[in-house]
């Protein structure tokens, strides 16, 4: 695959050795964007690596072909990560006391879940409403098979505000922060309508300084996918 190393961003201590984050699309990879936010909620420094979206296998991903989503990958300390939820794991465990994950436990279990499910299911809001953080629809007829999964995420989202009092789901910025942020876009994009307390929750997300600066820079991409980008 060709890589290009890109800027570096985050926190770490100034002996760490930086991390090395692989990812792909800005524009387009909502996993690539999990990554990212994992990092920056776990305060680790990475140096990013970025796959054009010409690789035939970061193509593949992209338009939901691949047989599993092998980007983004973590390299740090002679270990190397894919798959978000390993990420996820594996940044928890190495900075405990980073926010990733509730202190509470019965909160903490309640965040693995919901973002476990988040991780393994939504596949007609995938496939529906791919992320494009450089279009907007207005009049975007909705797949009628992507109306549970985006009933069930509004609902998701309501029980975790009405429960830990939001802005973000878990109070803090937590990991299911980062895993539903993709889905904000995915709103944003199609013109999706969502209850007024998502749309709150949405623009927390927007103004979120790690999403903020992720947009900005996907705002830049010259990359286009002609299949992601035509009206359907």
């Amino acid at each position: 695959m060709t890589q290009t190393r890109t800027r570096q961003t985050g926190r770490t201590k100034k002996s760490e050795t930086p991390a090395v984050l692989t990812i792909s699309s800005r524009t387009y990879s909502s996993w690539s964007l999990r990554g990212w936010l994992l990092c920056q909620l776990a305060g680790l420094k990475v140096d990013e690596e970025v796959v054009s979206i010409d690789d035939p296998d970061v193509r593949s991903e992209l338009l939901l072909l691949a047989p599993s989503v092998l980007v983004p990958r973590l390299d740090h300390n002679g270990v190397s990560v894919w798959d978000v939820l390993a990420i996820t794991e594996y940044l928890a465990e190495l900075f405990p006391k980073s926010g990733m994950l509730p202190k509470d436990p019965v909160a903490r279990a309640h965040c693995r879940s919901i973002s476990g499910e988040m991780h393994s299911g939504f596949y007609n809001l995938r496939s529906a409403l791919p992320m494009n953080l450089k279009s907007k629809y207005k009049n975007f007829k909705i797949f009628a098979g992507a109306h549970p999964d985006i009933e069930r995420v509004q609902a998701i989202w309501a029980d975790c505000l009405d429960t830990y009092g939001g802005p973000f789901l878990f109070g803090k910025p937590t990991i299911a922060d980062a895993m539903y942020a993709p889905v904000c876009t995915r709103f944003r994009a199609y013109n999706v309508p969502i209850t007024g307390k998502s749309r709150k929750y949405c623009q927390t997300i927007f103004q979120w300084e790690p999403m903020a600066e992720w947009v900005s820079a996907a705002k830049k991409e010259p990359e286009e996918m002609e299949e992601l980008d035509m009206e359907f």
